[in-house]
């Protein structure tokens, strides 16, 4: 009778236990996980492990026992199979750059995960007097707190923990880019984007590797971690799988977007376009028992109330497409429908993501009816100015057409979504031909290319300032906003700073707009942002693009921080040439002199001493003799009549320095930190 008993309990053990596996779950109600803690379904099929709650944890855990290990051979000596798994997870922090404690994909041997706490153990049963897990776990942790107890190497690693929160290997989080080199770039795991993990374990070779990629970025060909490891020696008989993660007294968002797994094989890749995201499905679907009844009542009602919105809703969206904003009839901008830039940008997915500056995201997209290569800036919601940069670019450039400009197609503003559509430029920024440490690129920029682009950028700005139906200040003049086309030639944009007056007509004081490094002394003493101002920042240009450096480079000495001091010194000494970019192999010196001197008085700290861009064109182009410089130009400019910045190295980050300004004629002070990419827009 025993033996019978036996018989049956072996029987079901072997029919309640999955051998074999292989599932993928483009998100999660369909996918019946057992949660517990704080773990929930959102609408969408989110499941989130935490909330951004404190002193919460969370459990996502597979419903059934996987079998990982198999008989080898007559000893009875067991080998764990080869398993892989990957899956889309993110952290989205209450606090910005402040989120605890992470999250672990998990092998455990119990589903009843007892003893837990939430605080910094991930969620998982932990001893602290022994520093062991309490039941035998396999964590692949994604940890964004920096624990000095469990040895861990910074606030933003990957690990392998087998037994202990102590992790057998970490790696700071990266991921080794497509181009078969060994440079990776670094995934910022609690900014909040969505991040996509793969887990191998090879069996004949004991091996485990670990990779990581923003999601829509294919999977590294070189793994962050690979680690040898006999897991018969870890792992039980029968596993079971899943994720955990707690919070701590620093609260973040803990999901899970999707999941693949299988044993025995590769597992399936996850469908980007299926996943769902953390901008819809805010309702709570909760799995638990005493539920179900519930949610199929819940789900009759919401069918009802979708039946008789439907209409309502669709005739809501369509009246929203075609209401016209005031600025549009009085500019002519094209407004596209936000249906056709979200198919030109297949859902504004990151993987076409190609810029993220000043108010909002750019995005490189088709337009399907015309099959235009586009790039849609995304403004910022939760910008205080959108709105304003947002009308500012369409008011400025609706009626402007140069050669030398960015073109505006059109617009599009739906609810809070504000979205601008230019000219597809597919060089990019000159900010990033220069500075993004790609010398094939720079190599690109021979001397010929910059003084054509310098050309081009005053011939824009001869445009904007007398030759348009308006006068155009630009405000914001700087590498970043000069973008460069197939041909290699100059478009200025970005016009959310500009400001549009009547020819004669003298601009009004206003609020002191600019980048950090590049306003002209006067602004903060009058306010009003002139032509000249737009000089000066071009004068800046000049020299960064003769120099190959950028204005404000904080890891340089006292005498070489800012360029523009660096090169009066430099001219002072009648040395002005030592300032020429030296990866510069063939230059023209009388043109390199030219830019150089003209750099320099454009800059010039007083107004009265600046050319017109019309002259600036003039002596470009070799219709004017250059005058000489005053003979005050490496002098500063009299203290009375100009902002004084106190510049002091930054502590806490050797890549950085402090610039303090203290405002002549006023009682107003900034203190600002600035990094070795000084592109940070200010307002005063």
């Amino acid at each position: 009778m025993e033996a019978l008993i036996g018989f049956f309990l072996h029987l079901f053990i072997l029919v309640s236990v999955r051998s074999e596996i292989d599932f993928v779950h483009n998100g999660f109600l369909q996918a019946n996980l057992s949660l517990d803690g704080a773990a929930y379904l959102r609408s969408n099929g989110l499941l989130v492990i935490t909330n951004d709650s404190t002193m919460i944890l969370g459990h996502a855990i597979y419903p059934s026992p996987l079998q990982f290990k198999k008989t080898k051979d007559n000893n009875n000596k067991s080998t764990v199979l080869t398993f892989s798994t990957n899956f889309v997870f993110s952290i989205v922090p209450k606090y910005s750059d402040l989120g605890g404690h992470g999250l672990a994909f998990v092998l455990v041997s119990t589903k009843q995960l007892n003893g837990c706490l939430p605080n910094r153990h991930l969620g998982l049963p932990y001893d602290s007097t022994t520093n062991q897990f309490t039941t035998r776990i396999l964590a692949i942790e994604f940890d964004t707190v920096q624990s000095s107890d469990f040895q861990d190497i910074n606030d933003n690693h990957v690990g392998i923990d087998i037994s202990s929160l102590v992790s057998n290997i970490s790696k700071p989080a990266a991921c080794y880019n497509s181009t078969g080199n060994n440079n990776n770039n670094s995934i910022f795991l609690k900014s909040g984007h969505s991040v996509q993990a793969w887990v191998d374990y090879n069996s004949q070779e004991m091996l485990i590797n670990v990779s990581i990629s923003p999601l829509g970025i294919p999977k590294p060909y070189r793994p962050l971690i690979s680690y040898l490891v006999d897991l018969s020696l870890v792992l039980d008989n029968y596993m079971y799988t899943g994720f955990s993660a707690s919070t701590g007294a620093i609260s973040a968002m803990h999901n899970v977007h999707g999941w693949s797994f299988r044993i025995g094989g590769r597992a399936q890749e996850l469908d980007p376009m299926k996943l769902p995201s953390l901008s819809t499905g805010t309702e709570k679907v909760v799995q638990r028992k005493g539920f179900a009844l519930g949610i199929t009542l819940a789900g009759v009602t919401i069918v009802i109330l979708v039946i008789s919105g439907a209409l309502h809703v669709l005739h809501k969206i369509r009246n929203e497409n075609e209401i016209l904003e005031d600025w549009e009839i009085e500019y002519g901008a094209h407004r596209f429908k936000y249906s056709e830039l979200f198919s030109a940008t297949r859902g504004f997915l990151e993987r076409n993501l190609v810029g993220s500056r000043g108010f909002g995201k750019v995005y490189r997209g088709v337009i399907p009816n015309t099959g235009l290569e586009v790039p849609i800036k995304r403004v910022a919601q939760d910008s205080n100015q959108g709105m304003k940069e947002f009308v500012a670019e369409i008011t400025s450039m609706g009626r402007l057409r140069h050669q030398n400009l960015v073109r505006l197609h059109g617009w599009c503003r739906r609810q809070d979504v504000l979205l601008l559509v230019y000219d597809y430029v597919p060089w990019g920024s000159l900010d990033k031909l220069f500075f993004d440490n790609d010398h094939r690129k720079k190599k690109i920029l021979t001397w010929e290319k910059r003084f054509k682009i310098l050309i081009g950028v005053a011939q824009a700005l001869l445009y904007l300032h007398e030759e348009c139906e308006q006068r155009v200040v630009h405000r914001d003049v700087k590498p970043s906003n000069v973008l460069i086309d197939a041909n290699l030639d100059a478009r200025l944009g970005d016009f959310g700073l500009a400001r549009t007056y009547e020819h004669g007509i003298n601009p009004q004081t206003t609020h002191i707009v600019g980048t950090l490094g590049y306003m002209a002394p006067e602004l903060t003493r009058i306010g009003k942002a002139t032509t000249s101002t737009d000089v000066h920042v071009y004068g800046i240009l000049m020299l960064e693009v003769a120099c190959g450096r950028r204005q404000l480079k904080p890891q340089k000495n006292a005498v070489e921080l800012l360029l523009v001091d660096w090169v009066r010194e430099l001219h002072s000494k009648e040395e002005i040439t030592r300032a020429v970019d030296p990866t510069l192999n063939d230059y023209i010196l009388s043109e390199v002199k030219l830019v150089l001197t003209h750099g320099l008085l454009c800059s010039h700290p007083h107004p009265n001493y600046r050319p017109s861009i019309r002259r600036i064109v003039q002596f470009l182009l070799g219709d004017a003799n250059l005058p000489p410089l005053p003979p005050d130009i490496h002098l500063q400019f009299p203290g009375a009549m100009m902002e004084h910045w106190d510049i002091s190295p930054d502590d806490s980050d050797p890549s950085s320095c402090r610039m303090t300004s203290s405002m002549s004629n006023s009682s107003t002070s900034y203190d600002k930190k600035v990094s070795d990419n000084p592109g940070t827009r200010v307002t005063f």
